[in-house]
């Protein structure tokens, strides 16, 4: 038994070091990003960057009406929302405020768009809990916040 417990302690330190940590938290910032950046091109024209297509402005006129600022703002910041903080967390750059922004659009959607548990226990939990990850924990050494983050801490000189 004291083998067993042995390779167990042994087996969890290895699996909770730095370098898998790190792993799993790009892991987590990469299926997080995905799931907005595919939202984002749902909500530009084909072949261009930030060109909002006119039916987005019709789908959040009629389908999205319980959205609580005007049509033009919801659509243009849930565009450029999910353009920017994917990229953000992609790099690894301001992680815990891209998560944290992600998960806001993801409570907004839940409350004001489809205010039903099916949503929430699918798709909004889902979406809360990598963010919240990341929020707690960061992005990991496997991000540009590590580097800058080792910066600000070490002392000058």
């Amino acid at each position: 038994m004291q083998r067993i417990v042995s390779l167990f302690d042994r087996t969890t330190g290895l699996l909770s070091g730095r370098v898998i940590e790190s792993v799993a938290l790009l892991l987590t910032r990469l299926a997080l990003a995905g799931v907005f950046w595919r939202s984002y091109k749902t909500k530009i024209v084909d072949g261009t960057w930030f060109q909002i297509d006119e039916v987005q402005y019709f789908l959040f006129e009629s389908e999205f009406t319980g959205l609580p600022l005007p049509v033009n703002i919801s659509v243009q910041l849930a565009t450029y929302a999910e353009f920017l903080f994917p990229i953000l967390l992609v790099l690894g750059l301001a992680t815990r405020f891209s998560a944290a922004a992600l998960m806001v659009m993801a409570l907004v959607i839940q409350i004001f768009v489809f205010p039903t548990s099916e949503h929430f226990f699918g798709w909004a939990i889902t979406i809360i809990a990598l963010a919240a990850i990341l929020i707690s924990r960061g992005a990991g050494v496997l991000s540009l916040d590590a580097p800058i983050s080792n910066r600000v801490t070490k002392p000058h000189g």
